[in-house]
């Protein structure tokens, strides 16, 4: 059961989302990625709402909530529920960029963490390269931190980083000699590169992009936390990221459910409703089941993790596995019992559209992002046979 103060924070958000996400979030999930197609007036909105106070304690300006986690991954599931891209731009500005953060020393959350919770400088963070992203060990990386008396060099190249056409600053895993360190680096600085917003399949509104790092010149009170802490902290913030992840595949998911439970009664075939037909009552019978379980699982890993577990597994392998492949299953499903109307983006007769389409091409990189779910099962396994055994 949720604790009174995550139900309440999941009512203020459902309240938010129906009021500011669902009027623009069929132009978010559409429009081409580029730099002015996002979403800033949301974003804006998102920050004086104080959404992105929630996951952090009030000692460095949040909420300072019992169960931050927990209330962190309902506001996913609940701006998944009408856009996938604004959950992951949530996702990485607040769970990634923001929780990295929270390893930072005073002086450094104030020159940007305090600006992220306020929404005045956009937050990124970055582990993927070109040949590096399931794979973050040291020999993969090719970003490297070269330590000098009075700086830090940077060089390398980081690919489909979230938020970067935007952002201010990235939080930064770079090798450093046969360790790994976090860094903070601006975005603005001469010898960054930040490409052009990637096109991809679905989650429009998430602008991703290559960054390039050539020559960077960033103080040495930039490193988050330790110099060597990096992987730990790469893999704890991304451990909350997957519970996020998989909060959004519930939300997607119970989207799907709902717009499919009106489309089945509403829609008629062969002289009867289509929520007659047995089949579509036993299917949604165990889908209703599905997502129950499924936001059940990413709930029990996020109050571990707000009682003191950094890595609460196998549940938070098992929440993003479970929610992200249900959402994937059902969204093609959705699409099925929409028939025609679910292939289509907009039909040209009347401008009308349906969202099963949209959650049908963003679901998949819930698949993918923030540890694909080949990886997931693989700890799940570890979990269950140990280490001698998976490796």
């Amino acid at each position: 059961m949720s604790p009174e103060e995550v139900l309440a924070i999941r009512a203020e958000v459902r309240a938010f989302c129906e009021k500011h996400v669902a009027p623009v979030a069929w132009q978010i999930g559409h429009r081409e990625e580029a730099v002015e197609a996002f979403p800033f007036d949301l974003f804006e909105t998102m920050a004086d709402a104080g959404l992105f106070r929630i996951p952090f304690s009030a000692e460095v300006g949040g909420r300072g909530l019992a169960c931050p986690a927990a209330a962190t991954a309902v506001v996913i599931e609940e701006l998944s529920y009408f856009s996938n891209s604004v959950a992951a731009i949530y996702d990485v500005h607040c769970i990634l960029a923001g929780h990295a953060l929270e390893w930072a020393n005073p002086a450094l959350q104030k020159r940007y963490l305090t600006p992220l919770l306020e929404g005045r400088k956009i937050g990124s963070f970055a582990t993927s390269e070109p040949e590096a992203s399931t794979d973050l060990s040291v020999e993969a990386l090719v970003t490297h931190a070269t330590f000098h008396d009075d700086h830090i060099e940077i060089n390398g190249h980081k690919r489909w980083i979230t938020n970067s056409p935007v952002a201010s600053f990235v939080v930064l895993l770079c090798r450093d000699g046969e360790r790994m360190t976090e860094v903070v680096v601006d975005l603005d600085l001469p010898g960054v590169t930040v490409g052009a917003p990637d096109k991809k399949l679905g989650n429009h509104g998430q602008l991703t992009a290559d960054i390039r790092f050539d020559k960077v010149r960033v103080p040495l009170d930039n490193v988050v936390g330790k110099r060597g802490d990096g992987l730990k902290i790469a893999l704890q913030v991304l451990t909350y990221g997957r519970i996020g992840i998989a909060a959004s595949g519930v939300g997607m998911a119970q989207s799907v459910f709902d717009h499919s439970v009106a489309r089945l009664q509403k829609r008629r075939a062969f002289g009867k409703a289509l929520a007659q037909f047995q089949h579509w009552q036993f299917r949604l019978a165990e889908r209703a089941t599905e997502i129950e379980n499924a936001r059940n699982l990413y709930l029990k890993a996020a109050l571990r993790m707000d009682g003191g577990e950094q890595f609460p597994e196998p549940e938070a392998a098992m929440a993003k596995w479970y929610g992200t492949n249900l959402a994937s299953e059902f969204a093609r499903e959705g699409v099925q019992i929409f028939g025609g109307y679910g292939f289509t983006k907009e039909l040209a007769f009347d401008g009308s559209h349906y969202h099963v389409e949209e959650v049908y091409r963003d679901s998949k990189i819930a698949e993918i992002y923030e540890g694909t779910n080949e990886v997931q099962k693989w700890v799940i396994a570890r979990n269950i046979f140990g280490k001698d055994f998976t490796g």
